[in-house]
């Protein structure tokens, strides 16, 4: 009887049963401290990290399952911890960002999050998001599929391997911040680049354990989850005679793409099917910057990092052999591989909208400001390096986190909703006007724009040559967008709309602008909350170049924000 009853309810309600039959809930306890590390440098240093580990612990979970995190703080710092690319419904609580979504993990105590994985598979990561202690603290967030590797759409690989690209500074990254702050000043470049948290042998370490490994077996298939978790540089990723199938990016299934290079932004995931086709032997892994930004003084350390490839029944000592090296300003390259992905078509996964109810140009880009009270050593008579989006360049708030006082409903004094929809003056964005004082000046803000729960936004992203023109990842919290069309030069809406792409455009969490170029992407408002979007590039996110979405509710209880947890931390 209760077997018959069960064949009488809908498919989707049977599918939608069974789901929640199988979640689980996935619980991970984060302590973050100090742990002592020698990479690369004569004498070990302090770093904060998470379970001792660099990276961090890796979390995986199914889709439908509840991921919770108990972030305990015994480190020196305030702390919190941002799910990139996790759309966080019904959760904003949980998103991380400082002071957009909550007040700061302070040292010594803690904080539970929690947040459901909810119609999303591939590859995604966490990190801290305040100050810049992202570039020790960091980890791979993997989603599988419902039915497990059956699920791909693409053949089961053999075996999947984990690859987390970073940067490494021999100083204390938090004083390093601060001084570049203080100083109205750049960050230095990094020591080094890293792949799982070794940077390899091209930096002169003698130590084998500085080197990490990949054993893969002779044509056996490799699904290879490459994550950019570096502070500032945008990277070039290769193996010596291999080529990839990019399958995925940012948690979002490809239409496969055949490629040798992966080129991959802050911030970014690309899902890449490897073959170990080669001959037997050992190969050489490597990442190498890309930068067009063409500064005096460049931002990026012009080196390799490596890990190893090594065929199972090698037994040779030879030198692996490294790929060809991508030179750093190849944009042509970038472009070609950032441009061409497009998204694998799939039933009951969204589709691009269109109608659309906002439109929005937004300029991004560097340009000058006044020297704030707490740069002290910052020469009052001159400006300072600053960011930001429509000349706005963006102030977190300091006493209150942005979603309590929009869920108080008492945004006065934290933010105000006059965020521009376009620049407040027209020029030629991408040709060098930097004698132009009055388009590089911005003043400081914290400003918001405010839409309706369902609301459909399209974005032109435009890139300027106020002070250097590069290629910004922007990255939006809470949503996924689709990317019509990139290109480069001033946007014109006339020769760009004929290319939009509205059958299959890829589908991101994060965008790298290209360089002295535009985007537009496109996506629904349908998460109310406070949602951060701003450059992947922390040292451009510290001076201004971020700017906030408000999504009001929508007219039933589970499209509201809920009610604050009750450890929620206090500022």
């Amino acid at each position: 009887m209760a077997r018959s009853w069960f064949l009488l309810l809908p498919f989707g309600l049977i599918v939608l049963l069974g789901s929640v039959a199988q979640a689980a809930v996935v619980e991970h306890t984060f302590n973050v401290g100090n742990l002592s590390i020698s990479l690369c440098n004569k004498t070990a240093r302090i770093i904060t990290a998470v379970n001792g580990q660099l990276p961090g612990p890796t979390i995986e979970a199914r889709e439908g399952d509840t991921v919770v995190v108990h972030l305990i703080n015994t480190s020196p710092y305030n702390m919190t911890i941002h799910w990139h690319g996790i759309f966080q419904r019904g959760t904003p609580w949980a998103d991380g960002p400082d002071m957009v979504t909550q007040c700061p993990v302070q040292p010594g105590a803690n904080y539970t999050y929690r947040f459901n994985v909810i119609g999303q598979e591939g590859t995604l990561w966490w990190h801290a998001h305040i100050s810049f202690l992202r570039a020790t603290v960091y980890g791979a967030l993997i989603l599988r599929p419902r039915g497990g590797a059956k699920g791909y759409p693409f053949p089961k690989p053999h075996g999947e391997k984990t690859v987390i690209l970073a940067e490494w500074w021999n100083d204390n990254i938090y004083d390093l911040e601060r001084k570049a702050f203080r100083e109205a000043s750049t960050l230095r470049p990094a020591d080094a680049y890293t792949i799982n948290g070794k940077p390899g042998d091209s930096y002169n370490c003698s130590d084998a354990n500085q080197t990490y490994k990949f054993q893969v077996r002779h044509n056996e298939k490799y699904l290879l989850r490459i994550i950019n978790a570096a502070l500032n540089t945008p990277l070039f990723f290769k193996v010596a005679n291999h080529s990839f199938t990019v399958v995925g990016a940012d948690a979002s299934y490809t239409t496969p793409y055949e490629t040798d290079v992966v080129v991959i932004a802050p911030g970014q995931t690309v899902d890449a099917l490897m073959v170990a086709s080669a001959t037997v032997g050992r190969y050489y892994m490597a990442v190498s910057p890309y930068d067009s930004a063409n500064l005096p003084n460049p931002t990026f350390s012009e080196t390799n990092g490596t890990a190893v490839v090594e065929y199972v029944g090698y037994t040779g000592d030879e030198q692996p052999q490294l790929p060809p090296r991508t030179e750093y300003n190849d944009t042509d390259t970038a472009f070609r591989f950032l441009s061409n992905l497009t998204a694998l078509v799939l039933p009951g996964k969204p589709t691009v909208p269109l109608s659309i109810d906002t439109r929005m140009f937004v300029t991004v880009g560097l340009g000058v400001s006044d020297c704030q009270p707490e740069q002290l050593q910052c020469n009052r008579s001159t400006t300072h390096f600053s960011a930001s989006m429509n000349n706005a360049s963006f102030v977190l708030p300091s006493t209150v986190s942005m979603l309590q006082a929009h869920y108080r409903n008492k945004s006065a004094g934290v933010y105000t909703r006059d965020f521009p929809d376009r620049p407040p003056v027209i020029f030629d964005y991408t040709s060098n006007v930097s004698d132009n004082g009055t388009m590089q000046y911005t003043t400081k803000s914290t400003k918001v724009k405010t839409l309706c729960y369902n609301e459909t936004v399209e974005m032109v992203l435009q890139n300027t040559h106020l002070i250097a023109k590069e290629s910004h990842p922007m990255h939006l919290h809470g949503f996924n967008f689709f990317v019509l069309a990139q290109g480069f030069g001033n946007y014109n809406e006339t020769t760009a709309t004929p290319q939009f792409n509205l059958v299959n455009p890829q589908e991101r969490n994060t965008i790298a602008v290209p360089t002295g170029g535009w985007a537009v992407i496109r996506f629904v408002a349908n998460n109310p909350g406070m949602w951060f979007m701003h450059c992947h590039f922390d040292a451009h996110l510290s001076i201004g170049l971020a700017m906030v979405f408000e999504v009001k509710d929508g007219p039933t209880e589970e499209a509201s924000v809920p009610p604050p947890p009750e450890d929620l931390p206090h500022c």
